[in-house]
């Protein structure tokens, strides 16, 4: 519930509550607050217990955290009926990352003079030259015109 209050929030907390209870009312407040967070945890847990009961025996292993979307796209990934991890596992984004790193850093690096060799494993097309037979058959730019 609270994951994500650390040493400096909860000592915030603490001095608000002495400025504003006083350290005489505070033990009553807190035992009022911790009744009150246990009253509703018991009301949910009835609540579940009545639904789990009405949906009959077909949602015996229903959890509730399975509405969560997140949780549910977890748990049909880790079902692999689907075949999901193939396609998952199929996709390496480092891989294509580091592919186009190297296409760009190659291109940095190439000169006109030297192209990259194809024997390299991958065939490199270098993109700083014009290709062969292109002729610059567009006219002239007129910005006076646009």
């Amino acid at each position: 519930m609270f994951n994500d209050i650390g040493l400096p929030e909860l000592a915030t907390i603490i001095v608000l509550a002495m400025l504003v209870f006083g350290p005489d009312k505070l033990p009553k407040v807190i035992q009022d607050v911790t009744r009150t967070i246990r009253k509703i945890r018991e009301f949910s847990e009835s609540a579940k217990q009545d639904i789990r009961q009405e949906l009959g025996p077909e949602f015996k292993d229903f959890e509730f955290e399975d509405l969560n979307p997140k949780a549910f796209l977890r748990k049909q990934l880790d079902n692999d009926d689907l075949g999901l991890k193939e396609i998952r596992n199929g996709f390496d984004l480092k891989k294509e990352m580091a592919e186009v790193t190297d296409a760009v850093h190659s291109r940095d690096t190439a000169t006109p003079s030297s192209p990259s060799s194809p024997s390299s494993g991958s065939a490199r097309i270098d993109m700083t030259k014009k290709p062969e037979g292109a002729d610059d058959d567009r006219p002239p730019f007129d910005a006076d015109a646009t």
